[in-house]
């Protein structure tokens, strides 16, 4: 049994046994000269892998997504998004302070813009107005629980953006997820975006990484954008040498993280009050509304870190729980043990008092 089972993110993986020797293995030379042969076969494998022309390794999503809209924008321009996206909820105003763009966060459908929303929303040539010089998209959505946006959808806001000649960029931090779950080609789902961010450091189980991807041109002015943001890394074969395990072989088991989430969702549906829409689980991540529980997040967090189960807050009344690699289905079991004895206790419990913390579970 692990000391503690650890359902807060994708990101606490660790990286595979064979991960570690090619590291340690990996040839190396200084990426910023592009003299690195481990990082320059990475991005080879990760362009082809996405059918675009070029790609760039990076330390992380975040400034994976912030060197595009460095590329892609000037300062005082406008970028459209989704309102719950990653790159406007959680990147501390990088799109502001570091690439001087004004946001314009839409509300979503389930975290998914339509081709009208972003029609309406990009601006028309005044004076008076920044110009709209992106647009970003996110699949899986993380705040909507991991939802998948189809081929078709994406095409549907290309068909708009090309009426005004405004690139799309992707932030696909789990976009392989979103492609086993869809049971496509990742390249299908970003043929109609012109640059695609995502992470080796998520499923994929690298300890460091993501990789973003363009045209050459676009790649080769993100090189310079990546240098300004201080990342660039010198014998960072060391790290790609992961990357290039996670695309070749930690791809096709994600299927097993979506499994392990669904049986998650179904085993807690209802449970001493829990909610989960169970049509929202379609790949690693499950979202349990508290509203009509006795609890709030904090307090079932700090109940299941009791029991030894980390699990991460969405909202006041949101916890979410993500599966990854390193979660086995007895894991999933004894999480979905451990939260209805929690439930079943404090609901046979009347005691205003009923928050006490010498509550132990048995059994």
């Amino acid at each position: 049994m692990k000391d503690f089972i650890d359902l807060r993110s994708d990101t606490v993986t660790i990286p595979t046994e064979e991960m570690r020797e090619a590291m340690a293995k990996a040839p190396v030379g200084d990426d910023v000269y592009g003299e690195d042969p481990t990082v320059n076969r990475l991005e080879e494998i990760a362009a082809t892998r996405v059918a675009k022309e070029a790609a760039l390794f990076l330390p992380s999503g975040t400034m994976g997504n912030q060197v595009a809209v460095l590329t892609h924008c000037g300062r005082g321009e406008e970028v459209i998004m989704e309102a719950q996206a990653h790159v406007f909820y959680y990147e501390v105003a990088g799109l502001a302070v570091l690439a001087g763009v004004q946001t314009r966060p839409i509300p979503g459908n389930d975290g998914k813009l339509s081709s009208q929303q972003v029609e309406e929303a990009i601006r028309p040539i005044d004076l008076h107005v920044p110009r709209t010089s992106l647009i970003c998209l996110e699949n899986t959505h993380n705040r909507a629980g991991g939802i998948v946006s189809t081929p078709e959808e994406i095409a549907a806001l290309r068909k708009a953006a090309n009426k005004y000649q405004i690139p799309i960029h992707l932030d696909g931090a789990r976009i392989f997820n979103a492609a086993v779950a869809l049971k496509r080609d990742v390249k299908d789902l970003v043929a109609d975006v012109d640059s695609v961010m995502f992470c080796l450091s998520k499923g994929l189980a690298s300890p460091v990484g993501s990789i973003l991807a363009g045209t050459k041109d676009f790649i080769e002015r993100a090189k310079k954008m990546r240098k300004l943001l201080g990342g660039g890394m010198r014998q960072a074969g060391i790290l790609a040498a992961a990357g290039i395990i996670s695309l070749e072989k930690m791809v096709e088991r994600l299927e097993i993280d979506h499994q392990n989430a669904k049986l998650l969702a179904e085993s807690l549906n209802g449970v001493g009050g829990i909610k989960i829409n169970l049509s929202r689980v379609q790949t690693n991540i499950v979202l349990l509304d508290l509203t009509e529980t006795k609890f709030d997040a904090p307090t079932l967090l700090l109940k299941l870190a009791e029991q030894n189960v980390r699990a991460s807050q969405f909202s006041p009344y949101t916890v979410r729980l993500v599966t990854h690699k390193d979660i086995n289905s007895d894991d999933v079991e004894e999480t979905i043990k451990r939260i209805k004895l929690i439930m079943k206790f404090f609901f046979s419990i009347k005691s205003p008092y009923f928050f006490h913390k010498s509550f132990i579970l048995l059994g």
